[in-house]
């Protein structure tokens, strides 16, 4: 057999910590102590604790002395700034020294020499468990373990071997000869089994070292029996369950070369960990001959290909490696936690699961344990509506399934122009000429950042996202096409984009090279077809997502039991029955859903009826496509407090197996009868779509910036220099009055949220900093300053300002309490000019469009005719024109004040008027207070708490 070509091993350099142990070994003693970081985030004069990020700081204990790091992000980095800082007191410079440099082959040969010393063995390392369940083994294995766990192993061994050779990346199995070379390097103290894969110390350990490593685990039960699955290398046979029987005093490889039809264990080959990392799920399979002759013939392997003999395309698609042989997936094995051997069940189910998670939408249903019900979603509308694990962690997941590098992030910024967006008409966002970029890969490390301009609240971002293979061949290029507002919306968009044309790809893994491309370029993908193709070679033996059983679909139509009036085209769904009474609430697109299900496999005419899949409550959003289309026609015909039963076409087998709790009964009545699925659904309760996506539908600019562009018009008119923002939030309007030109000199916020406020703060602080030294039109702002408290109270010191807003914020109280705030505020605090907004509830007929028909009737009768939902579930009343102009106008004459009532979104010419009605109201000459003749009840008078206060003469 030919071998591979030479490959030119790299020089590696040894880290801090690795000097100081080769130098001190055993006596450099690491802690660690967790610390909390910087609480300001950047926002000095933020007064409310804030809980920064974990940091880490290690203290290295060595003969004679001891230094302390710096607090990092993460222990190692801590722990090599110590070994650095006693390298640097020990005169040692650890970036000049040469003794940085050692050959691969040589630290290879190093780390052999010391997995097999004395101190090892008691090590909680789970080699150090492999070597301790060797002494318990009889005669001539006594003491031996395989080749091929050293590289699994240990990860430092393992890395070496993939300096030395960078295709053991893609191929573990190339590690064997390595260590195997270095093996005879050190024969004085390793000791391989002549014609075999063992290895073992050559010298026996002291007798009283053996005795302390095993006498932990003399008192385990006699045998443990360990569920595991059989792999067939055939595709003609089926995954199958099998128990491991692993005695107390034996080694568990003996039990799984037994069952693998093996007399030498030696023969084992193990995997990489399949699934999480932190597992200890492997596949375990024999060696083939032909790489037995290879290896212990020149110790020098040819890469394997997919060619040879028997290879298992299931085991391998699992591993991302060349596995021949039948083979054993199995979750067992020695960790760092425990001397004793970790163990658990792998069920028919649990392989399933692992199988599906290597499909997009598969990682999605797993996040959402609902296999037979959710579906990745088609958009990304808000987090609030996301439900399952984010699209950026999705495709980060997938990417580790396939054992392709983390995908790399790279956000594209662009300021947007300021007054024309917010003022003029506004159309989706496109950037042409992007002014910064941070490029950040999937693990979240390594965030960097060009480009010769600011990234500020107002931008607006795009993401681009490459995926490598571990050899970095690029695969998949995405450049968007959209913008966003949120660097984290840009994220989380273009990983769904990704997320969706690697399902289009899936759910047709024969479609033509053609096809391939046509495809990525409709989601403004690159891709070159052929080494796509190949790193998913084995995807098409494997999966079949996009077969459904025709034939029992035809002959379940066929059959008496089929209400054929009950069908719905294009949906696989029949028989569909809803109970109940209409209650009048029913769930519309961007609302979310709440329903209880249970899914059923039934045989046709058996009255065999086995339950898959049931959910008390889940969740989702209406009209992206968040669950599989069957169940969301059915659900939006529903009205809440409703019931339903139907019947649809069986999915992929994969998936039904995947949620069957007895995966063997399951395959069994697949196997052997027509069977459907049954669904019973009951509707719960329906949240309504969030107010500002309804108004970012219809308005543009939106309602949100229509009426900034309206206090704006009031703040230049009045020459106001204070200004207070009852009910700030999170700081918008505040945010963006800075974008403008104004006479304002100091800026107020008050809101009962701390955590609203804490962003505000931080908002705030950035652009009044960043524009201090640009010449930004905030420029004229001297001070700002963010209390917390309640705006139904007073607080003396914001007595009359020259205009106070209050935007959308009195629908969020009770109705008593807001009519308490128009009397406090235009009592109390006494601001020249105070500007109310809120919804008109009479419009919202059009935003919710709960009864086109009313847009025919009469404009007189069509504010009255339909009884609509509030736009926002956390709004306490809503009130019509009429309610609102009554509450302004005897608010105006109790408190001396003139009023005008506008509003913005709509007309008020034409009904049902504004969609925000606004109320400006205008003092009329002097405060009585000023006389000291309208004393404030001392039950109104509360002292804000100041949360973050800037000023420009402290800069």
């Amino acid at each position: 057999m030919g071998g591979t070509p030479p490959v030119v091993a790299k020089k590696t350099t040894q880290t801090p910590k690795a000097i100081i142990h080769h130098k001190f070994g055993t006596k450099a003693c690491y802690k660690i102590e967790e610390v909390q970081g910087t609480t300001q985030d950047g926002c000095p004069g933020l007064a409310i604790p804030q809980k920064g990020p974990c940091l880490f700081r290690c203290s290295l204990q060595l003969p004679g002395f001891s230094v302390v790091s710096e607090a990092f992000k993460r222990k190692k980095d801590a722990e090599q700034s110590a070994a650095e800082m006693a390298l640097q007191k020990l005169g040692s410079d650890p970036a000049a020294s040469d003794s940085m440099v050692q050959e691969p082959q040589d630290e290879l040969i190093s780390r052999l020499s010391y997995l097999f010393t004395d101190e090892f063995l008691s090590s909680l390392h789970p080699l150090g468990g492999h070597f301790r369940a060797s002494l318990r083994r009889d005669g001539n294995l006594y003491g031996l373990i395989p080749v091929s766990l050293f590289a699994v192993c240990d990860a430092k061994l393992g890395n070496t071997c993939k300096s030395i050779n960078p295709v053991v990346e893609s191929n573990p199995l190339l590690a064997i000869p390595l260590v195997m070379k270095a093996a005879a390097s050190v024969s004085g103290s390793v000791a391989t089994s002549e014609g075999q894969l063992w290895m073992g110390r050559k010298n026996p350990y002291p007798p009283e070292i053996i005795q302390s490593s095993i006498s932990s685990q003399l008192n385990s039960p006699e045998s443990i029996g360990i569920e595991a699955i059989h792999i067939p290398y055939t595709l003609e046979k089926n995954v199958d369950s099998l128990t491991l029987n692993v005695s107390s005093t034996g080694y568990y490889l003996d039990a799984i070369g037994q069952k693998l039809g093996l007399t030498d264990a030696s023969k084992i080959l193990v995997s990489r960990t399949v699934g999480k990392a932190s597992s200890e799920v492997r596949l375990y399979f024999s060696a083939p001959e032909w790489y037995l002759v290879d290896l212990l013939s020149d110790l020098n392997v040819k890469e394997v290909t997919s060619e040879e003999g028997s290879f298992n395309a299931r085991a391998s698609y699992f591993s991302g490696h060349a596995i021949y042989g039948n083979a054993i997936l199995a979750s067992i094995g020695y960790t760092w936690k425990s001397t004793d051997l970790f163990h658990e069940d792998i069920s028919l189910q649990s392989y399933y699961r692992l199988l599906i998670s290597k499909i997009p939408s598969g990682v999605y249903k797993l996040s959402r344990e609902a296999i037979l019900t959710a579906k990745l979603p088609m958009a990304f509308t808000t987090r609030t509506n996301w439900k399952g694990t984010f699209p950026k962690d999705l495709l980060c997941s997938f990417c580790r399934q396939h054992c392709l590098s983390e995908p790399v992030f790279s956000v594209v910024s662009t300021p947007s122009k300021q007054s024309s967006e917010v003022l003029g008409s506004c159309k989706r966002l496109k950037v042409a000429q992007s002014s910064a970029e941070e490029t950040e890969h999937g693990n979240g490390a390594g965030v960097a950042s060009h480009g010769n301009g600011s990234v500020g609240s107002e931008s607006t971002f795009m993401c681009e996202i490459k995926i490598s293979s571990k050899l970095q061949d690029l695969i998949i290029e995405y450049s968007p096409k959209d913008s966003y507002r949120k660097h984290s919306d840009a994220i989380q968009n273009s990983s769904l984009r990704v997320l969706l044309w690697l399902n289009t790809y899936f759910e047709e893994l024969d479609m033509p090279l053609e096809k391939l491309a046509s495809t990525a370029d409709a989601f403004n993908i690159h891709i070159c077809p052929e080494k796509f193709v190949k790193t998913f070679t084995l995807c098409p033996f494997i999966h079949n997502l996009h077969q459904r059983n025709e034939t029992q679909r035809d002959r379940l139509l066929d059959s008496k039991s089929i209400n054929q009036s009950y069908i719905m085209p294009g949906h696989g769904l029949y028989s569909l029955n809803i109970e109940g009474p209409d209650s009048g609430t029913s769930p519309s697109n961007g609302s979310l859903a709440y329903i209880n299900y249970a899914a059923y496999l039934v045989a046709d005419g058996e009255h065999m009826k086995e339950p898959l899949e049931s959910k008390d409550e889940f969740e989702f959003e209406i009209g992206v496509g968040a669950v599989v289309p069957h169940l969301e026609a059915v659900v939006t015909q529903m009205s809440v407090g409703q019931s339903a039963c139907f019947n649809v076409d069986l999915p992929p087998q994969e998936l039904i197996l995947t949620a069957a709790g007895d995966s063997v009964k399951i395959f069994s009545l697949l196997s052997s009868k027509v069977c459907f699925l049954e669904y019973s659904i009951a509707l719960l309760r329906v949240t309504e779509p969030l107010e500002d996506r309804m108004e970012q539908a219809l308005f543009s600019p939106p309602l949100s910036k229509q009426r900034v562009g309206f206090a704006l018009q009031y703040i230049k008119e009045s020459s106001a220099s204070t200004l207070i923002d009852f009910g700030c939030g999170s700081g918008s309007l505040l945010d963006s009055l800075l974008d403008f030109p104004t006479s304002l000199a100091k800026i107020v916020g008050v809101d009962i949220s701390q955590k609203s406020l804490t962003r505000a703060a931080k908002i705030l602080h950035s652009k009044l900093s960043r524009n201090l030294h640009a010449g930004e039109p905030s420029l004229g702002v001297k001070s700002a300053i963010l209390y917390e408290g309640s705006i139904t109270y007073y607080d003396p010191r914001l007595y009359g300002c020259d205009i106070g807003t209050c935007l959308e914020v009195i629908e969020h109280m009770e109705e008593d309490e807001a009519r308490l705030f128009g009397d406090v505020v235009l009592s109390y605090f006494c601001p020249k000019v105070l500007i109310v907004s809120t919804p008109n509830y009479e419009y919202n007929v059009i935003l919710q469009r709960s009864n086109p028909s009313n847009q025919e009737e009469d404009p007189d009768q069509a504010s009255q005719s339909q009884a609509c939902k509030f736009r926002n579930h956390d709004h306490k009343f809503e009130w019509t024109r009429e309610e609102f102009n009554r509450w302004a106008s005897n608010l105006a004459g109790k408190h001396n004040y003139s009023v005008e009532l506008s509003g913005v979104g709509g007309s008020a010419d034409v009904e049902p008027g504004f969609a925000s009605q606004i109320a400006v109201f205008r003092r009329r000459g002097i405060p009585l207070e000023t006389d000291n003749n309208h004393p404030t009840p001392v039950d109104l008078i509360r002292q804000y708490e100041v949360v973050w206060e800037w000023n420009r003469s402290d800069r």
